[in-house]
């Protein structure tokens, strides 16, 4: 992936924002009108600037947990909680950016007007709306792709067209529900050393929702496997690696042994 560090890109997170708390969940439970709990007595935290995988079974609420910390549903319990990088005082939801599954492309529109949709109705002008698009396509490696419609690309480049829409508001925080899973291997590969490689220049708080060991170790700082329904943490496994990863990372011993960690947990996981 191109890497661009200009005028636009957020800078770095300082070293006094290591470990500062930018989210927190507390004994929070999810009770749909059903009576399903798909979640109960979840608590964890985000580190500002970190990146955080959620890992678990289907069904073990990790998009639930995705929908609320954006606000698109309610806690039936428990809090969540805005740190300002300082940690001194609870603040409002910070800039979020929701990466889905599926694209979501306008299939109408072009990858430019698709990408520049979050400042259509914010006040930003065209001019600058189109060149902040544009410097976000040439990010994600789709420079040349402006006036193509979703319909005439792969899936991988459609998912990078929905990372630029992601990417263009500057968000302090991305949320990313399984924007992988449908792709062949070989994309998926190439998008996650893509995704790391953005993190770690912008350094925007990440937490992504997989059901792959691999990917989750691959990408993250911190892999939260979560048991099944209820939803809840079974264990909280950091990963110990350079922020920097790429092939070699990834036939190391120590990603191996990451993995295995992982795969492990998620076995105990799936027997609560």
């Amino acid at each position: 992936m191109r890497r661009t560090m200009d005028a636009t890109s957020p800078a770095p997170c300082s070293a006094a924002m290591a470990g500062t708390p930018l989210l927190t969940l507390l004994d929070v439970e999810k009770r749909f009108e059903s009576g399903t709990v798909a979640l109960s007595g979840l608590s964890l935290s985000v580190e500002a600037g970190s990146f955080v995988s959620l890992l678990g079974p289907s069904g073990c609420g990790k998009s639930t947990v995705l929908r609320l910390v954006a606000g698109l549903s309610k806690p039936s319990r428990g809090t969540i909680e805005w740190s300002n990088p300082t940690g001194t005082a609870v603040r409002a939801k910070p800039r979020l950016s929701y990466v889905f599954q599926e694209p979501t492309l306008m299939p109408w529109a072009s990858v430019l007007a698709n990408v520049m949709l979050p400042f259509r109705f914010s006040g930003v002008p065209e001019g600058e709306a189109r060149e902040k698009a544009r410097e976000s396509l040439r990010t994600v490696g789709l420079e040349g792709f402006e006036d193509a419609y979703p319909r005439e690309l792969s899936g991988g480049m459609k998912m990078r067209a929905s990372l630029a829409r992601a990417l263009i508001t500057q968000p302090e925080m991305m949320l990313l529900d399984e924007p992988f899973a449908a792709l062949d291997e070989i994309t998926r590969l190439k998008l996650t050393s893509d995704l790391a490689e953005l993190w770690r220049t912008r350094r925007f708080t990440a937490l992504f929702v997989t059901h792959s060991v691999f990917e989750s170790v691959f990408l993250s700082q911190r892999v939260i496997v979560m048991a099944a329904r209820p939803g809840r943490v079974f264990v909280n496994l950091p990963v110990d690696a350079p922020l920097e990863r790429g092939g070699a990372f990834r036939t190391s011993q120590a990603y191996a042994e990451s993995c295995r960690g992982a795969s492990e947990a998620l076995i105990g996981a799936m027997g609560k």
